[in-house]
C-alpha cells in the first residue's frame, strides 16, 4: 500500500508539473508604468489589471467560439511580441480635443490555429481584440468577454428590456454581488467604492454585433450578444421584426480584427470627462477630402411643434413653407449652419421622392443656399434601406444631411447598415445623425459625416429627461462619443411642478443649465431644440448658446462626481467657455473653481450666467454678470438644485 500511494503521489507531481510548463505568463504595463495587465495562458487565457498596487479585476476571461474551435481554449502561444505606440492623431470633428497623443504599450499574442490576441496598456486604461488568419468566412456563435471583480463594485448601467432599444432607458445603479436581472448596453461604468472608477466600451465596431453585459450574481459580468438575422417580417412603416435568427452572433471574413473591448480606469471622475479611448482605438479616416463636412448647429422643429407665434408671424405656423422659411431665417440671423426637418417633410414616410406640397423642400433647399442655411431631412431607416438611390437624389437636391430614425437594433445586420449608410452617404457628400440609434464605436472616426447619435434619453422625453439621469451622461454616454441630446429649452420648470406638453415644450432644469449643456454635452451637430419666438424674446441667453462651438481645441474638467455633478472649461482658438450642471440634490452647491488654465500674463472679460436667487422654485430665474479675469483668479460658482452654470471668456 505504500508503494502504491508513493507512486500516486509521483504521478500527481508529474501532472501537476507539466500543467505548470505549459502555462505562460505576460506582463504588461502602461507608458508610464501606472497600469499593469498579468496575462496567464493555458487551457484559458486569464488577465487581471492593476492600477499601482490595487488589483481592479481579477482572472477577467476571454474565448472567441466559432463553428468548430474555440478561440483561447488550450490556448498554445507561437510567439509573443512587445511594442511601443505614439500615435498623432487629429480628428477631423474634433469634439474634446483638437491634437490627441495616444501613447501605449502593445502586447500581441500569436498562437496556434491561426490567431492572435493583442493587447494595449495606456496611461487610463487597457484594451485588447482577436484577430484571425482564417480562410474563407467564418461563423462566430458567441465570444466570451469575463469580468470579475474582487469585491462587490457598483456598476452604473442602462438595462434594456430586450435586444431591441433605442438606448433610452433612465440609468440605475446596481451591485455586482447581486445582479443578474435584464442585462446592460455599453457603456457600463464601474465604482470600485474606493479611488477608482472604471468604464467599459467598444470600439472599431465593423462587421460585427454590438457587446451587451449581464451579471452572474457573483461580482463578474460576462458578455451577451445579438443572434444575426436571417428573416423579417413587416413591421409598420418604420422597421422590420426579426422572424428567423441564426445560431451564430456573426458570420463574417476568416481573415480580420475583431473590435476592441476597453477599460478606462480613472483615478478621479474629472478624468472620464476627458476621455478619448473610442478615438484612439478607431480605424483612421476614409475619407480623403472632408472638407465638405461643417459641423454645426441647427433649429429644429419638432419638440416646439413648428409653432413660431407673435407680431412676426402673419401667417399660419405649422409644417409648411412659410414657417420652415421663418425658422431658414432664424438660422441665419444667429448663424446657425442647418435646420433639421423632421417627420412630414415628405408626403408619406415611406416615399422619399415626393416632397409635402405644403412644405415644397425644393423651394426651402433654394432659399437655404441663399441664407447660408443647409437642410437636413429625417427618414426612418427602413424606407432609406429601400431606397438607397436617394442619397444620389438628394445630393442633386442640395441637401446637406439625413436624419435616420428607428433602428433600435444592434445585431450584426444593423451594425453593417449603419456602415453602409456612412459609405454611401459620403459618396453624395451628405452627413448623417443617426437616431434610435446605438451607441458610438468608432465608425464617427472612420466616416467623420457620421456627425452624431442619439442613442440617448434626450430632451425629446420631455418631463421625462431628469437632470438626476443625464447627469451621468458627461461620464458614460458622452466619453464613448457624440450625442444629440437636443438641449436647448427656454421654458425651464422644477420636476415638482413640470406641466408640459408641445407647442409648449419644457424641460426640467433651470435656464442657466439649459445654456450650460451646448458647453457639457458633444456632438458634431447640436441642436436649438425650442421655438424661434422664444429664442427672441430672450435675447441674451440665445446670443450666448448661438455663440459656444460644436468643435473644440482642449477639454480641462473643472469638478466632477459621477451622476451629481460636471464642471468643464474648454477651448476654442483663443476663447474659453465654461459649463457646469448638478443634479436635484436639495442642498445648493457653491464651487471654488480656479482659471489656470488661461494662459499666463493675460487679462480677460468673463461673461456668465447663475442660477438666479429664485431658481430652486422658478427654474427660469438667471442673472447675466461679468467680470476681469486671468490665470490666477479664483471663481465662486453656485448652482441650485438641477442648477447650471454657463460663461465665456474672451481675451481683452
Amino acid at each position: 500500500m505504500h508503494f502504491k500511494k508513493l507512486l500516486l503521489v509521483l504521478i500527481l507531481c508529474i501532472g501537476v508539473a507539466k500543467i505548470a510548463s505549459a502555462q505562460k505568463s505576460y506582463e504588461l504595463k502602461s507608458p508610464d508604468g501606472g497600469i499593469k495587465v498579468l496575462l496567464n495562458v493555458a487551457q484559458v487565457i486569464n488577465y487581471s489589471v492593476f492600477y499601482a498596487s490595487d488589483e481592479l479585476m481579477t482572472n477577467n476571461s476571454l474565448s472567441m467560439e466559432l463553428r468548430n474551435e474555440i478561440l483561447g481554449k488550450d490556448a498554445k502561444v507561437i510567439s509573443a511580441k512587445y511594442s511601443k505606440g505614439d500615435d498623432l492623431i487629429k480628428p477631423y470633428v474634433p469634439l474634446k480635443f483638437a491634437t490627441v497623443n495616444s501613447q501605449y504599450n502593445t502586447l500581441l499574442l500569436n498562437f496556434k490555429g491561426n490567431y492572435a490576441v493583442e493587447f494595449r496598456a495606456f496611461n487610463n486604461g487597457v484594451a485588447y481584440r482577436f484577430i484571425t488568419s482564417k480562410k474563407g468566412d467564418v461563423e462566430v456563435l458567441n465570444e466570451e468577454v469575463g469580468i470579475k471583480f474582487p469585491s462587490d463594485y457598483d456598476l452604473h448601467v442602462q438595462q434594456p428590456a430586450s435586444f431591441k432599444t433605442a438606448y433610452e432607458e433612465n440609468y440605475s445603479t446596481v451591485n455586482a454581488a447581486n445582479w443578474t436581472t435584464k442585462m446592460s448596453t455599453l457603456p457600463m461604468l464601474i465604482d470600485t467604492k474606493k479611488q477608482y472608477k472604471i468604464l467599459i466600451s467598444e470600439s472599431d465596431l465593423s462587421d460585427y454585433p454590438c457587446l451587451f453585459l449581464k451579471g452572474n450574481g457573483k461580482n463578474a459580468v460576462t458578455s451577451t450578444f445579438p443572434k444575426a438575422p436571417l428573416a423579417f417580417g413587416d413591421d409598420g412603416d418604420r422597421s422590420l421584426k426579426i422572424t428567423k435568427e441564426a445560431d451564430y452572433i456573426a458570420k463574417t471574413k476568416g481573415t480580420r480584427s475583431f473590435p476592441w473591448r476597453y477599460f478606462v480606469l480613472s483615478k478621479n471622475d474629472k478624468e472620464l470627462l476627458e476621455n478619448t479611448m473610442t478615438l484612439q482605438l478607431a480605424s483612421a479616416s476614409v475619407i480623403k477630402n472632408p472638407g465638405w463636412i461643417i459641423p454645426g448647429q441647427a433649429s429644429w422643429e419638432w419638440w416646439n411643434d413648428a409653432s413660431p407665434y407673435g407680431p412676426d408671424v402673419n401667417f399660419e405656423a405649422g409644417y409648411n413653407l412659410q414657417t420652415y422659411k421663418y425658422y431658414i431665417d432664424f438660422a441665419a440671423k444667429f448663424g446657425l449652419k442647418y435646420i433639421i426637418m423632421d417627420e412630414g417633410w415628405a408626403n408619406s414616410t415611406t416615399d422619399p421622392y415626393t416632397p409635402n406640397p405644403k412644405v415644397d423642400v425644393h423651394e426651402l433647399i433654394r432659399y437655404g443656399k441663399e441664407k447660408n442655411v443647409g437642410v437636413v431631412l429625417w427618414l426612418t431607416w427602413l424606407t432609406v434601406h429601400k431606397n438607397m438611390d436617394l442619397f444620389k437624389t438628394f445630393k442633386t437636391w442640395g441637401v446637406k444631411g439625413v436624419k435616420i430614425d428607428f433602428m433600435d437594433r444592434s445585431d450584426q445586420w444593423m451594425v453593417n447598415y449603419y456602415e453602409t449608410i456612412a459609405k454611401e452617404a459620403a459618396e453624395n457628400e451628405l452627413f448623417v445623425d443617426f437616431h434610435g440609434a446605438f451607441k458610438p464605436a468608432g465608425l464617427e472616426y472612420k466616416y467623420p459625416n457620421v456627425l452624431s447619435y442619439e442613442g440617448v434619453r434626450g430632451m425629446e422625453q420631455m418631463g421625462g429627461t431628469l437632470p438626476k439621469n443625464s447627469l451621468f451622461l458627461p461620464f458614460m454616454r458622452n466619453a464613448v462619443g457624440p450625442m444629440d441630446y437636443t438641449p436647448g429649452a427656454m421654458i425651464s420648470m422644477q420636476p415638482e411642478s413640470y406641466r408640459a406638453e408641445r407647442p409648449n415644450a419644457a424641460s426640467i432644469g433651470t435656464r442657466a443649465y439649459q445654456m450650460a449643456l451646448f458647453v457639457v454635452f458633444e456632438s458634431g451637430i447640436q441642436m436649438l431644440a425650442d421655438n424661434p419666438t422664444l429664442y427672441y424674446r430672450n435675447l441674451e441667453c440665445t446670443e450666448f448658446i448661438t455663440s459656444v462651438p460644436t468643435t473644440w481645441d482642449e477639454t480641462k474638467a473643472l469638478a466632477a462626481k459621477v451622476g451629481e455633478l460636471a464642471v468643464v472649461a474648454k477651448r476654442k482658438g483663443d476663447k474659453w467657455f465654461i459649463g457646469g450642471i448638478t443634479n436635484g440634490a436639495e442642498q445648493n452647491r457653491t464651487l471654488q473653481i480656479t482659471t489656470d488654465f488661461l494662459p499666463k500674463g493675460k487679462t480677460y472679460t468673463m461673461t456668465y450666467f447663475e442660477d438666479g436667487i429664485n431658481a430652486g422654485r422658478q427654474a427660469m430665474d438667471y442673472r447675466k454678470k461679468t467680470m476681469q479675469v486671468n490665470s490666477e483668479s479664483k471663481l465662486e460658482v453656485k448652482m441650485v438644485k438641477n442648477g447650471g452654470y454657463a460663461a465665456v471668456i474672451t481675451p481683452n
